[in-house]
């Protein structure tokens, strides 16, 4: 059985046909990965995109029992940004099947089947531990605590107000966005 399929636009119109396409696409997923229980599908037209060729954002997230994978691709074209995007999220639910079966004996992880090896780009590898005190703040000085070290792309703090852990990010438009981690 396969899992349904959210979609959900920002700035566009979705066309019967372009509706169909994507069913069409996503439905190969579950062939992929069995264990989905959630496929979304955000797609966007971004009108102050700083290079015109990727004016179209396609992202993609798959839920499923202890996992979630996501992927993002940018295009000038929708059809482009959604066929990028598939493409990427395959080889994650391929890296992700890997691992997962990386440890029973006497199998070989789904990677190991497919000749082409993975993009450098494509492999982590942790170069660098870093442990930090974290201070106690809310969200406004954890803003400016960011623009006063100069960190451009996020900054980890203690919420004093939801005694939490935060992640603090700038986003593309120069706002900025707050995570607020939950254990699941």
């Amino acid at each position: 059985m396969s899992s349904k399929t959210d979609i959900y636009i920002k700035d566009m119109e979705l066309s019967d046909e372009l509706h169909n396409y994507i069913e069409k696409k996503a439905e190969k997923l579950d062939k992929f990965l069995k264990m989905i229980d959630e496929k979304r599908i955000d797609l966007a037209y971004v009108k102050t995109a700083r290079e015109p060729d990727n004016k179209f954002v396609a992202q993609i997230t798959l839920r499923g029992r202890g996992f979630i994978l996501r992927a993002e691709e940018r295009a000038s074209e929708i059809k482009a940004a959604i066929d990028q995007v598939l493409d990427k999220i395959e080889r994650q639910i391929e890296r992700y099947k890997g691992k997962l079966y990386k440890n029973r004996s006497g199998s070989v992880p789904t990677a190991e089947l497919f000749e082409q090896p993975l993009d450098e780009e494509e492999q982590p590898l942790i170069v660098r531990r870093k442990k930090f005190t974290l201070i106690p703040m809310d969200e406004s000085e954890a803003i400016e605590q960011m623009n006063l070290l100069g960190h451009e792309d996020f900054f980890i703090f203690y919420n004093i107000e939801t005694s939490s852990i935060n992640v603090l990010y700038k986003r593309r438009n120069g706002t900025y966005g707050l995570i607020e981690p939950v254990v699941g």
